[in-house]
């Protein structure tokens, strides 16, 4: 049994930015696929970035692309999302999700274990 807890989410204006945590219980954390997922009201979860075991690959998704950038420490049991630039279509609740197999997949029905989600608000 892994859990999982994100913090770091707040109120930001357009153009801001924000650093979200997710801290992870378990031994053997190095070895697992941690990824972050968003839901807006109204929306489908997305898929928004995920890192391997050891940080050996990354992926985004292109509508953050170049603006978001994932890292892990696993000294800490930690993995972040730093976020820049950040826009209203941002605005949605941010879910930690760790794989214990750690590959990077895109899918939430890949992911075991998931945190209680922190909320994102970006106004304009």
């Amino acid at each position: 049994q892994v859990q999982l807890v994100e913090s770091g989410g707040g109120m930001v204006q357009a153009g801001g930015s924000l650093r979200l945590s997710c801290a992870a219980s378990g031994r053997t954390f190095s070895s697992y696929a941690m990824a972050w997922f968003r839901q807006a009201p109204g929306k489908e979860g997305e898929f928004v970035s995920a890192i391997s075991r050891r940080a050996i690959m990354t992926h985004y998704a292109d509508s953050v692309k170049g603006r978001f950038t994932i890292s892990r420490e696993d000294a800490k049991n930690e993995v972040y999302l730093q976020m820049e630039s950040l826009n209203p279509g941002d605005t949605a609740v941010y879910y930690c999700a760790c794989q214990v197999r750690g590959i990077i997949n895109y899918r939430e029905v890949d992911y075991d274990y998931w945190g209680q989600g922190t909320q994102v608000t970006v106004s304009s």
